[in-house]
């Protein structure tokens, strides 16, 4: 219903600007780098150059540059890794020069501790609109089928291979004199893969390759925030300003409303860096909201028959609700209340109980509200004689 709506529109808006937010960042870290701007002026650089080509581009320029870029970012980090790997010395250096929890399956921590790092991307993936915008975008159910599946399998392996290079790479510039140039403290680690790409050389990347891994970081800031504010502005234009503000608006209307939400968006990006203290806790604060606002009733609807309109919306209220309370309640407090690596422990877990009693106790939507996500079942002498067809 339109509180579904607008909710889901709510969490969309904060969790995407947010993780536009973290894009900026990233860009200032990159031009610092390699042109050595200010931090400042290459987020402000790099503000204006997503948000400008995310206005004007449109989905199919989009989804034409993620082509070239998950190109890039894929041979870059392929290529990185095993050079690192053995010229560090391999399994055998690597043995005695890591921390030895991290040969254990949950290092220092326990299960409970990887449950809160675990289920922020998990849940956002699961409910990520990028994802489902791309997938419609397939010319046909064969087509999103087969980009689901290589989805799945590309991001285990790129997702795996860039953590496999930050921690062999941080292994040795974490290990150096701390007056060396090449020495990167703990308290700098986000900016691994930049300075492996800077200094590549002295971990056995050639200079060429070094460029290469730029590239990439460039292609995933670029790939991400335009993705990341293409969403919410459709959001806003398709549910907010078309669905209860002007129903009639023409094509030009819609275009020109959605090209200035992208401008106010990537503006509240940009001033909600100042609101974080790494990229950690924006990714996961902006994971969770996605991944306990919306994942737990998108879900519900195309698996369980018996979830209400009801308990959709309160589920999506609540886990938004949790989320900013106690984000909000961290900045105010000397010290956090929760962590940003549990905060999806009290957020989705109270998003799926609301879920589940509210549809419970309120009354079942008619079928024709659910049947559509559910193939109808037929006998066998049925599905015999329709394949026959075929």
């Amino acid at each position: 219903n339109k509180w579904a709506r607008i909710l889901g529109t709510i969490v969309i808006v904060i969790a995407y600007t947010t993780i536009v937010g973290y894009q900026f960042r990233g860009g200032g870290f990159v031009l610092n780098l390699i042109a050595d701007i200010p931090e400042w002026q290459g987020v402000l650089l790099t503000a204006g150059f997503i948000i400008a080509f995310t206005a004007f581009a449109g989905m199919l320029s989009i989804v034409s540059v993620d082509i070239i870029n998950g190109a890039v970012i894929t041979l870059a980090v392929v290529i990185a890794v095993p050079l690192v790997f053995f010229n560090l010395g391999g399994a055998d250096h690597f043995s005695v020069a890591l921390d030895p929890s991290f040969f254990t399956f949950f290092g220092d921590y326990n299960w409970i501790w990887a449950m809160g790092i675990f289920m922020p991307t998990f849940l956002l993936l699961l409910g990520e609109s990028n994802m489902y915008q791309k997938f419609f975008s397939a010319k046909d159910e064969k087509s999103a089928k087969t980009a689901v599946f290589w989805w799945v399998i590309g991001t285990i392996l790129v997702e795996t291979a860039i953590a496999s290079l930050a921690i062999f790479a941080f292994s040795y510039f974490n290990g150096l004199d701390v007056a060396s140039q090449y020495f990167l403290s703990v308290e700098q680690s986000e900016r691994i893969i930049l300075h492996t790409a800077r200094f590549g050389t002295e971990v056995g990347i050639p200079v060429i390759g070094g460029l290469l891994l730029i590239t990439a970081a460039v292609a995933i800031i670029t790939s991400t925030g335009n993705s990341f504010l293409l969403a919410p502005s459709t959001n806003i234009t398709r549910d907010i300003y078309q669905r209860f503000i002007k129903p009639d608006a023409t094509d030009k209307q819609m275009i020109v409303f959605q090209r200035v939400m992208v401008l106010l968006l990537g503006i509240c990006a940009y001033l909600l860096l100042t609101q974080f203290r790494s990229v950690l806790d924006m990714a996961f604060t902006a994971y969770t909201m996605v991944g306990a606002g919306l994942t737990p009733a998108l879900l519900a609807a195309f698996l369980w028959k018996r979830v209400t309109t009801a308990g959709g919306v309160a589920s999506i209220a609540t886990g938004m609700g949790v989320t900013l309370l106690i984000t909000f309640l961290n900045a105010i407090m000397e010290e956090p209340l929760i962590t940003t690596d549990y905060i999806v422990l009290p957020a989705a877990g109270a998003s799926i109980f609301v879920l589940i009693v509210v549809s419970l106790l309120t009354k079942p939507d008619p079928k024709e509200k659910w049947e559509k996500f559910y193939a109808k079942p037929v006998s066998l002498e049925e599905a015999i004689k329709e394949q026959s067809k075929l």
